[in-house]
C-alpha cells in the first residue's frame, strides 16, 4: 500500500522571509509525514509566495533563493528513508540554455529529481518549455510528474502508453473554476487511457505576483475505470476553495494495477497495442 497527500497550498501565507515561507512549505509536509503519508504533492507554483519576501522582487531572484539558499536545507529536512514530495514547482534558471524553466523540484528518499513544465500558456512567457519527460520510481511504483496544462495534451498520454506508469501527480495552478475543471476532466481521461491512478492538487488563495495573483482549485483523485478497481469509488473531487491549505488523503493498492494488467479480454484502452495509423479525410 502507498499513502498519497495532495494538498492545496496558499501562497498568501503569513511570512516575513523566504525562510519563514519555506518553514510554512516544511510544516505542511512533515505533517503529513507524521500523520502517515508516504508521498505528498504540492501545487504548481507554491513557491511564488517567496516573490514579495526577495529583492528585488522576480521570477529570477525567485529561483536564485530557492535553489541556491533554500534547497540545501529542504533537503536536510524532507530526505527520508521511505518518503517522498513533490514540492510543487517553482522557477529554475537554466544556465546552459539561457532560460528559466517552470520546474517541480522532487525529493525522493535519497534523491532529488525534477520535471519541467513541458507546455506554457500565454502568462509563463517568462519561462521555457521542457524537453523532457521523466519517470522514476518509489514505493515499487512508476510515477510521472505532469505539470498543469501538460495534463491537457493529449500528445503526452499518447507518449506514455506503453511505459508502465502506475501514478501521474499533476501539481496545478488556475484562477476560475473552468481551468479546474479542464485540468481535473482531463486527468480523468488520462487515467482511463493509460490504466493508471492519476492524482491532482490545485493552488489556492492570493499573492503578490503577476503569475498567481488569485486562485482556485481543489485535490482531485482518478482511477481506471477497469473491473479491478469497481468496489471502490473511481473518482473523489473535493471542494473548490479559494484559499488555505486542504489535503485528501489517497491509499494506493499496487494490487488492482496488477489484476487490471492481468486482464487482456477485457476492453481496456490502456491494454490495446500496435495502435494503427490513420487518415483524418476533409470533404
Amino acid at each position: 500500500m502507498l499513502t498519497l497527500d495532495l494538498c492545496t497550498f496558499d501562497p498568501g501565507v503569513a511570512a516575513k522571509s523566504p525562510s519563514a515561507f519555506a518553514a510554512s512549505v516544511v510544516e505542511c509536509v512533515e505533517t503529513s509525514w507524521d500523520e502517515g503519508a508516504d508521498l505528498v504533492l504540492l501545487p504548481e507554483f507554491t513557491w511564488m509566495g517567496l516573490e514579495p519576501l526577495v529583492e528585488p522582487p522576480s521570477l529570477r531572484r525567485v529561483a536564485e533563493v530557492f535553489w541556491q539558499e533554500l534547497l540545501p536545507t529542504l533537503r536536510s529536512l524532507l530526505m527520508r528513508p521511505g518518503k517522498a514530495v513533490v514540492l510543487g514547482t517553482v522557477p529554475f534558471w537554466d544556465a546552459e540554455a539561457g532560460v528559466l524553466r517552470n520546474r517541480a523540484p522532487i525529493l525522493v528518499e535519497d534523491r532529488v529529481l525534477h520535471q519541467d513544465k513541458l507546455h506554457l500558456t500565454p502568462w509563463e512567457s517568462d519561462f521555457s518549455p521542457g524537453t523532457e519527460l521523466r519517470i522514476w520510481e518509489f514505493a515499487g511504483l512508476r510515477f510521472a510528474v505532469v505539470i498543469c496544462l501538460d495534463i491537457e495534451i493529449p500528445e503526452i498520454s499518447t507518449r506514455l502508453r506503453g511505459q508502465g506508469v502506475d501514478v501521474l501527480l499533476v501539481p496545478s495552478a488556475t484562477e476560475t473554476v473552468l481551468g479546474v475543471e479542464r485540468v481535473d476532466r482531463c486527468a480523468s481521461a488520462r487515467a482511463v487511457e493509460l490504466g493508471c491512478v492519476v492524482g491532482v492538487s490545485h493552488l489556492t488563495g492570493k499573492a503578490a505576483s503577476a503569475l498567481i495573483d488569485e486562485n482556485v482549485g481543489r485535490t482531485a483523485v482518478y482511477y481506471p475505470s477497469q473491473a479491478a478497481f469497481r468496489d471502490a469509488p473511481r473518482w473523489m473531487e473535493g471542494e473548490v476553495f479559494d484559499s488555505e491549505i486542504h489535503k485528501q488523503r489517497v491509499v494506493l493498492d499496487p494490487k488492482n494495477l496488477q489484476v487490471m494488467r492481468r486482464m487482456p479480454t477485457e476492453t481496456n484502452p490502456s491494454l490495446l497495442k500496435d495502435l494503427p495509423l490513420f487518415d483524418v479525410l476533409s470533404d
